[in-house]
């Protein structure tokens, strides 16, 4: 309906308050700066301002210090020049050997704390899990000899078994694992690995990132489906995928963690010895 030019300006003013333009931010959140984050921004500004400031003046208040003292512009240039040529020279010694020596330290107390996470890991989920999957690996009685690890090995040792895990598929048969019980296995302990998820330590450590991220998408797999005793061919398949890709992260990693173990926890690689899910004579209690 068409409306009378009289009318539509009086509905006009009705129905639309006219808002002051200047007080209306801008349609988009890129080039409005909000007022609390613009006044901490000056006042962070202000104060560097005047502390460089007051620096420069103490600094200055001191030479003229000096030379009203000691009346003497010769010394005064070559302190002053001294100083300026050990900059240099501070600047290599703090922040290429200094800083470095720091940042190695705190490296090495991160990966100390990344560590227990491991530990906690596998004695909560990774240890167990291990057992569960390579249970169906038709091709584990070629290397489980070599999983079996002594309290003799070495470095050397450790680096063997690696290069021979690479050359190993770490196969899974569809049929020879129970698909309900991997599923309410890895449901019971979902909150643990969320809690791993969000864990921002973790992803210092990118072979373990990896297999978390890979046993979060099999829960989610597994998870997604109702009854898993009546998958087409196509979808156990694509499921024995997804638990082949979690058990290929998870030996190598287990392996790292035992040299570990082994290195640095003795007591800690003998509970672990007890329990290796490849070990099929293990027995957590000690006979002798």
């Amino acid at each position: 309906m068409r409306l009378c030019a009289g009318q539509g300006n009086e509905q006009s003013k009705r129905l639309l308050p006219i808002s002051p333009p200047f007080n209306r931010p801008a349609a988009t959140g890129i080039f409005f700066l909000h007022p609390a984050k613009h006044s901490v921004m000056k006042e962070d500004t202000r104060w560097k301002l005047i502390a460089g400031i007051g620096l420069v003046i103490l600094s200055l208040a001191m030479y003229t210090a000096h030379y009203l003292i000691f009346q003497d512009e010769h010394h005064l240039f070559i302190f002053f020049i001294g100083d300026l040529a050990f900059i240099p020279l501070e600047i290599l010694i703090v922040t290429l050997i200094i800083d470095q020596l720091l940042e190695a330290r705190e490296k090495k107390a991160r990966m100390e704390k990344l560590n227990m996470v491991i530990g906690t890991f596998f004695s909560t989920l990774g240890t167990p899990l291990l057992a569960m999957v390579s249970s169906a690996d038709p091709g584990i009685g070629t290397v489980r000899s070599n999983l079996i690890i002594g309290a003799d090995w070495g470095a050397g040792r450790f680096h063997d078994v690696q290069v021979c895990l690479d050359s190993h598929a770490c196969a899974i048969a569809g049929d020879r694992i129970d698909r309900e019980a991997l599923r309410s296995f890895l449901l019971g302990r979902e909150e643990f690995i969320i809690r791993l998820v969000e864990n921002p330590m973790v992803f210092e450590h990118e072979s373990f990132t990896g297999l978390i991220l890979a046993i979060n998408h099999l829960t989610e797999e597994l998870k997604a489906r109702q009854d898993l005793s009546a998958l087409p061919p196509a979808d156990i398949n694509h499921l024995s995928s997804d638990i082949q890709r979690v058990y290929a992260l998870l030996v190598p990693e287990w392996l790292k963690y035992m040299e570990y173990l082994k290195n640095h926890y003795p007591y800690l690689f003998s509970l672990a010895m007890r329990t290796n899910p490849f070990d099929e004579s293990a027995s957590v209690v000690v006979r002798g």
